[in-house]
């Protein structure tokens, strides 16, 4: 995990809170959606997260969750969506 990311969530206008946490990076600024689910995220819920994060202005949004289905993961590959899981995050976490 990078020590440089920063939660601007709380700095957003409560009409703009359609994520669950709002990560800055330098200049940039990354919308992240949590799935707190006990099954695999498909493509659908992907592509819903691809087109609310485009009409809220964002062009690289996050996506976590347990496990991803192969079309979602090859969606977000085609598109630049960022899909993590729980295991990312705990190993990202060790190397911090």
């Amino acid at each position: 995990m990078d020590k440089n990311l920063k939660d601007e969530s709380d700095n957003m206008p409560i009409p703009s809170k359609r994520f669950d946490l709002l990560v800055k990076r330098g200049g940039e600024v990354y919308p992240v959606w949590i799935k707190e689910w006990n099954r695999t995220v498909g493509v659908n819920v992907v592509i819903n997260v691809d087109k609310l994060a485009q009409s809220l202005g964002f062009t690289t949004p996050i996506l976590i969750a347990e496990k991803f289905s192969e079309h979602a993961k090859a969606y977000a590959s085609r598109k630049g969506i960022r899909l993590l899981t729980r295991s990312d995050l705990l190993r990202s976490l060790k190397a911090f």
